[in-house]
């Protein structure tokens, strides 16, 4: 199986820290090997990007024994098409694993399915430089779902993709997405790029996503209380 693009992986990320307002990634690691956010969030405070994991393992061996040592809570994100083999290596690094069933999944935004939000669900769009928030509202107001979607040239990066307990299985993820899509292709983005839940995989797949890769989550170890 071929190894995923380092480029995709960057594209993503891109558009992932543009969506959350985060500074840019910057350089982890020697020679390329991954990309490294400050997210800022208690037990989350950096997260390291692993961009040649399935083509030059000793990268991903350098950077978890990084994130293994590191001084502040960190995350280490792997994109991968091997996820055997990658976890193997961040467990024996001494990293705990955190998520091994998310995705990465793209797709061609101008061939993305419409769907129209029906009452009591009102939208609402909320688009600030290259990022776009859609709400749909119930009657009463409160939010009942809702995205994010950031355009980075050709790409549109959606992030956050909710609906609350109360209002699921009435395709308002639907209408989310494709209120995203739409806005993201009037902005002149064609690609689509997010990373999947679990729980959001069958919905993306029936939008017309499709996998790129899977995405392992680890994190360095958490103290041990005493």
């Amino acid at each position: 199986m071929p190894e995923i693009s380092p480029e995709l992986i960057r594209r993503w990320l891109h558009g992932w820290t543009t969506a959350r307002a985060l500074p840019a990634a910057e350089p982890a690691g020697p020679d390329g090997d991954g990309l490294r956010s400050e997210c800022h969030q208690p037990g989350r405070e950096v997260e390291v990007f692993a961009l040649r994991a399935d083509g030059a393992p000793d990268s991903l061996t350098r950077l978890a024994a990084a994130v293994a040592g590191a001084s502040r809570p960190t995350w280490l994100t792997v994109p991968t098409r091997r996820p055997d083999t990658v976890e193997s290596a961040v467990r024996a690094a001494g990293l705990d694993v955190l998520h091994r069933s998310e995705w990465l999944m793209a797709t061609d935004l101008t061939g993305h399915p419409s769907h129209r939000p029906t009452a009591p669900y009102a939208p609402e769009v909320r688009t600030e430089g290259p990022v776009t928030v859609v709400s749909l509202r119930a009657a009463d107001g409160t939010v009942a779902a809702r995205g994010t979607i950031a355009v980075v040239g050709p790409d549109a990066v959606a992030d956050r993709i909710e609906t609350e307990p109360a209002h699921r299985r009435r395709g308002l993820g639907r209408v989310v997405m494709s209120t995203l899509a739409e806005t993201a292709v009037s902005q002149g983005a064609r690609t689509g790029l997010l990373i999947a839940s679990e729980e959001g995989q069958r919905l993306y797949a029936s939008l017309g996503w499709h996998h790129e890769a899977d995405v392992l989550i680890a994190r360095s170890p958490v103290p041990k209380a005493g």
